[in-house]
């Protein structure tokens, strides 16, 4: 790209190009959006199929769905083998339903009509640092999940997923020796904290979460569910006390500094001298571009929540306000931008 243009001079026509990839991106969402709808990834495992056949399976317009699977095939989502038949790429795989860490939950939640209508109002985010979701739907991204059951199971399918992804990096870039027992707060349904535990055969556990959340909670992965305390509650109010290890992963991206230091302070309080807090999140890099993976994520929690992703800088500067000390950040590498912030008490030698 060019990166002087002298007044008058006309943009090159690879910038030209390139703008108007940016401006239609929404189109490949939409199109992703449909093809996970209709199941077209997991219909296509097997191999390659006819646009006809797949057009029989899913109840579609032949003619229409070979533009979606050729526009598809563009973006290098699958591949035309033969004429109107179509098989997927490496890329298209990772929206099959049936792998672990599948992203097939994200785009349904992402592109959801309740987010897409967020995003039509970007500029109200911008110009008053509002999150748009309460101006598009006249309440808060999490009011609106427990009125709406089929996009909170969806919700709960992604952070699900999620948790499969970095609960395999998190294992292999952390040693968690010496941690007893552990409070994973805010932890959904469980999966990174039975993961763990599966890992640690001497390990306690405690999922904490809203009640209606935990009353969704997966625990097959700990052969003894003994070993894991399941509670409801709020971390607003209070967290349980008296473990070696905090987990708080995806939780303080999600809230505003006021509230992310109301949650760090109740994680305090419940926190034994020598015990540690996991604080899990993506970072964003000081290279723009470089960052963009995480701002992207940036800009969902501008538009959708009231929280932001944040600088290392900004999260240790947070961890002192609500009276931790950072004590390292370690880098998860698992090509989303985690780490693990982890902390003590600052009273704590």
């Amino acid at each position: 790209m060019n990166a002087d243009i002298s007044p008058g001079q006309s943009p090159a026509p690879e910038d030209i190009a390139q703008i108007f990839r940016l401006i239609g991106g929404y189109r490949i969402s939409q199109a992703l959006r449909v093809a996970v709808e209709l199941g077209i990834p997991d219909l296509l495992v097997a191999g390659a199929r006819h646009c006809d056949d797949l057009a029989a399976t899913t109840r579609s317009h032949a003619p229409t769905l070979y533009r979606l699977l050729r526009f598809l095939a563009g973006a290098g989502l699958l591949n035309e083998a033969a004429p109107k038949q179509f098989a997927l790429t490496p890329l298209g795989s990772t929206l099959r339903a049936d792998v672990p860490g599948s992203i097939c939950p994200v785009v349904r939640l992402w592109l959801d009509e309740s987010h897409w209508q967020s995003w039509s109002h970007l500029l109200h985010s911008v110009q008053t640092g509002q999150h748009a979701f309460n101006h598009a739907h006249g309440m808060g991204v999490f009011d609106y999940l427990r009125k709406n059951a089929g996009l909170s199971a969806i919700f709960n399918a992604t952070m699900t997923t999620s948790s499969a992804r970095l609960a395999a990096a998190l294992l292999k870039q952390y040693d968690f020796h010496g941690i007893g027992r552990i409070v994973d707060v805010g932890g959904g349904h469980g999966f990174t904290l039975a993961t763990i535990l599966a890992n640690h055969p001497t390990m306690q556990g405690v999922l904490y979460d809203l009640p209606d959340v935990v009353a969704g909670a997966s625990l097959e992965a700990v052969e003894d569910v003994n070993r894991c305390e399941v509670i409801g509650g709020s971390f607003f109010e209070t967290i349980p006390a008296g473990a070696d290890g905090y987990i708080l992963k995806q939780i303080i991206h999600d809230w505003d500094d006021d509230q992310s230091l109301a949650i760090l302070r109740n994680v305090r309080t419940a926190m034994p001298a020598k015990a540690r807090l996991l604080l899990i999140e993506r970072r964003i890099e000081r290279d723009h571009r470089d960052a963009m993976r995480v701002l992207h994520i940036d800009m969902e929690m501008l538009v959708n929540v009231s929280g932001m992703e944040r600088t290392d800088p900004e999260y240790q500067s947070l961890l002192e306000q609500a009276g931790f000390r950072l004590e390292r950040v370690i880098p998860l590498r698992d090509g989303a931008g985690f780490a693990v912030f982890e902390a003590m008490r600052s009273d704590v030698n």
